[in-house]
């Protein structure tokens, strides 16, 4: 098998793997059978628990539940415990990319080594809606045989640091199986401490040290470097290079010979509690406002850089993890979320280098970091080298705290606002793309507002489609994984009645501005906006219908009577997901597999074979049958099409001769949306214009014929008018 080793982590929505869905009980018996069922399931972990120490410790003489408020199984042999199994959330509930933990079953032996286990349930949108299960599996296994003593690391380094093991990550789920690593080797330690499995002693959990108050003295930029509270890495594009030699990115983005010396990154690193850095580098001020929102246990760490490389990056989503950088002490590792953001105050230190980007972390209290232990920040520096694959190396910048100014425990335990919101950031970051699809949406509201003129020329207005559908298919789908989905609606609508905040909404700018460009075209226009120009899957539906034509492939189009039922179809099934929806919204999330938006475009086609085979399937079918998906089964058109009935304009044009007699367009329409009677259902229409360049065509249409021929008529009378009443000449005599 292939290693894989990180990938940036997609835009995809958030899902649970287990059908634990929230009831409400109204009837007595209900509430009866929901109490007997709920005994039921309580006593399931206990058993199964029982039953997986059993299958891991076969020659203990006894398994019994281990005593405390942590739950674990203990396997015993006479009166020595022998073994333990226990689920991770119970000691370190560390929150994952989706905000919620990871569970694991771990099994320990006596000795602290992890003899077995396996994933139980998580919330990781990416995994449960495009990594298959046994890679995570993999990862996990990853672990089996390593010892609660070890030091792990997840990933390549630049560096491979004495001392550490290191196991390969998942392509695709960075921060996830970063943050399960950290989970599964802190649970271990905490269990075998708490339950005796080991010595307290034999584990390094040391109280933390505490800052002293009174160190503050004057110092610059230089001074400070010179103290050590101030650390550096800088790397060069060449020796980021020569780190990625021998894997398969080796010859991505790499540095031309001149270009080898140039900065990627000068990265510095400092801890502001201690009165001497923070204030001299953020000023009395807002070094007291800094300390007053962190809570005890609390600490703030500052990273400065400047170079063509952005320690936060670009890839940052709502909710998410940076992904770039992590704190790694002792054998703890710090992942930062957004709600660990603060932004650094303007400051100007004499001989301060340039800085370009600056941010304050906070590294919360369950995080048990000890300020005056040395702890290395872990640069992340990833290289894509595929549709999904990719490598990442790790660079550390190592810390070293000056002693002198905490007050250090001897013995061992166990244990200013943002000056701008973080989205506006994400945005600053992702200018170019921006700017491409502002540039996109902006030709196609050039072509909607002049939709008269260009169907009066067809052969400018096709080219100009084709061109525009397969933009929106690599780069609205493939690159910016601007796909919509119903999922989105659910979301919205979730929010709106619970905890709406646009904040949310807009740390993720693609998706943004199209749903609010689609939300303003469903005003002007109706649904067919999106769907027959911004849907990277209808326009892949579009394109291979097109090329099948071009090949004289035969269409098999559903009789009227027939089309128009199964209009109603897709309304089904958004009624459907809705109804899941209200009860949850991870449900919901997986039924909505019936797109498979995520597997055609944001995963690349990276999916079990039956995701991959049911998205090819409707390819194949949309051979035959103009976009027989979207015209269906699509329960985004349909959710679409229910707002777009307030629509404030009629920009199609129609004779009133359409449908009686005429039935060209009707006939021609390869959508089906416009009815016998010459009507055009907007609730179905994708504004292909199609329609309207046979309206302007006075080759084709009837009533335009007609219009043509009475003035090729006019002109023939006009002409033989002035032929037959021109003036003869006139013979002058004298």
């Amino acid at each position: 098998m292939r290693k894989v080793f990180d990938v940036t982590v997609g835009r995809v929505q958030h899902t649970t793997n287990r059908s634990s869905l929230p009831m409400k009980f109204r009837h007595p018996l209900c509430f009866l059978l929901a109490l007997i069922l709920s005994a039921t399931v309580l006593s399931v972990p206990a058993e199964t628990g029982s039953k997986e120490a059993r299958n891991h410790f076969p020659d203990a003489e006894r398994i019994e539940e281990m005593p405390g408020k942590q739950p674990a199984m203990g396997a015993f042999s006479g009166d020595k415990l022998v073994g333990l199994v226990f689920e991770t959330v119970d000691y370190a509930p560390i929150p994952a990319y989706s905000g919620k933990p990871v569970n694991m079953r771990i099994a320990l032996n006596g000795s602290g080594e992890i003899v077995g286990g396996q994933l139980l349930e998580h919330e990781e949108p990416i995994v449960l809606t495009g990594i298959p299960e046994k890679k995570m599996d993999q990862f996990f296994n990853q672990y089996i045989g390593k010892s609660i003593h070890d030091r792990m690391r997840v990933g390549i380094s630049s560096r491979k640091r004495e001392g550490y093991d290191y196991v390969d990550a998942v392509s695709g789920a960075t921060v996830t199986v970063v943050v399960m690593g950290d989970t599964i080797m802190r649970a271990a330690r905490m269990a075998a401490v708490t339950h005796g499995l080991i010595e307290e002693d034999a584990v390094d959990l040391r109280e933390p040290a505490t800052v002293k108050p009174n160190t503050y003295s004057e110092a610059g930029w230089e001074e400070l470097r010179e103290q050590g509270a101030i650390s550096r890495l800088h790397l060069t594009r060449g020796e980021v290079d020569d780190a990625f030699e021998g894997t398969e990115a080796a010859d991505v983005d790499r540095a031309p010979e001149e270009a080898r010396d140039d900065t990627f990154i000068n990265l510095y690193a400092t801890y502001l509690n201690t009165p001497n850095t923070g204030r001299n580098l953020l000023g009395k001020e807002h070094y007291q406002k800094l300390m007053e929102r962190l809570d005890d246990g609390e600490h703030a760490i500052m990273l400065m850089a400047d170079g063509r490389y952005s320690f936060k990056g670009t890839g940052f989503v709502r909710g998410g993890i940076f992904d770039r950088i992590q704190i790694n002490q002792r054998d703890t590792s710090i992942q930062f979320r957004d709600s660990d953001l603060v932004r650094a105050p303007d400051f100007v230190l004499e001989d301060m280098p340039t800085i370009s980007e600056k941010d304050i972390f906070i590294v919360r209290q369950q995080n048990r970091f000890d300020p005056a232990a040395p702890w290395e920040l872990q640069l992340r520096v990833r290289r894509q080298y595929g549709a999904l694959d990719s490598t990442f190396v790790n660079f550390t910048l190592d810390y070293e705290p000056v002693e002198a100014w905490f007050n250090i425990p001897d013995r061992k335990a166990l244990s200013e606002e943002s000056d701008q919101p973080l989205w506006v950031s994400v945005w600053q970051d992702r200018q170019v793309q921006i700017a491409v699809l502002g540039t996109g949406l902006g030709v196609l509201v050039f072509i909607l507002l002049f939709q008269d003129w260009l169907a009066k020329r067809p052969r400018l207005l096709h080219p100009l489609r084709i061109g525009f559908l397969i933009y929106t298919v690599v780069f609205i789908g493939w690159y910016a994984l601007a796909q919509l989905s119903v999922v989105n609606i659910f979301t919205f609508t979730n929010a709106v009645f619970t905890d709406f905040s646009w904040t949310t909404f807009l740390m993720d700018p693609m998706m943004f501005i199209m749903w609010s460009f689609v939300a303003a075209t469903l005003l002007f226009w109706g649904r067919g906006v999106f769907c027959g120009w911004l849907c990277p899957f209808g326009a892949m539906q579009e394109l291979i219908n097109l090329a099948a034509r071009k090949l004289k492939i035969p269409q098999f189009d559903v009789p009227f009577a027939v089309h128009e039922r199964l209009w109603a179809l897709k309304y089904l099934i958004l009624l459907v997901l809705f109804g899941i929806s209200l009860q949850s919204l991870g449900a919901a999330e997986q039924y909505s597999e019936v797109e498979p938006f995520k597997t055609a475009v944001t995963l690349h086609w990276q999916r079990e074979w039956g995701y991959v085979l049911y998205a090819a399937l409707l390819l194949v079918i949309g051979i035959f049958n103009h976009k027989f998906y979207c015209r269906y089964v699509c329960p985004l058109g349909a959710g679409l099409a229910i707002p777009a009935r307030i629509r404030l304009f009629d920009w199609l044009k129609r004779h009133k001769e359409c449908g009686s007699p005429c039935q060209i367009c009707a006939n021609e329409c390869e959508i089906g949306a416009i009815h016998p009677d010459g009507r055009i259902n907007p609730n179905e229409c994708h504004y292909c214009l199609d329609c309207q360049v046979t309206y302007w065509n006075d080759q084709k249409c009837p009533p335009m014929i007609q219009k043509r021929k009475k003035r090729e008529k006019m002109a023939r009378t006009d002409a033989d008018d002035s032929k037959n009443n021109r003036i003869p000449a006139v013979e002058v005599t004298s």
